[in-house]
């Protein structure tokens, strides 16, 4: 009896640490996409986005670092802004996707990771 028990609890505990660990980051939506560091966003954007961190709820913008935008572009003329937020031990990110003509197509938020608090 006894070796059932352990046999058990051993099987238990190893289901227990994989479904606690399979919660994997999201693959990142702007994967090859390339980091605009010289290029500052256009009106349009800037406003869009600096709109959207308002809509962000107490919470959210609590959080928010000191630089919380990052702003790509791809090959195509399309250009996204990436919002980081660290909210209890999760990273949030919020990807904010543009046409060309600076219309906003797209908004993804996900857990990206995750950090010690």
């Amino acid at each position: 009896m006894n070796i059932t028990r352990f046999t058990f609890c051993i099987l238990l505990a190893a289901f227990v640490s994989a479904v606690g660990c399979a919660q994997k980051p999201a693959l990142d939506p702007l994967a090859g996409w390339q980091k605009a560091y010289k290029e500052e966003p256009n009106q349009t954007v800037e406003k869009d986005y600096q709109d959207y961190i308002q809509k962000l709820s107490p919470e959210e913008k609590q959080n928010l670092g000191p630089y919380p935008a990052t702003f790509f572009k791809d090959g195509t003329g399309q250009h996204a802004v990436r919002i980081k937020i660290g909210i209890n031990g999760n990273v949030w990110e919020h990807i904010l996707i543009y046409d060309k003509d600076d219309k906003r197509i797209k908004t993804i938020k996900y857990i990206s990771g995750g950090y010690a608090s």
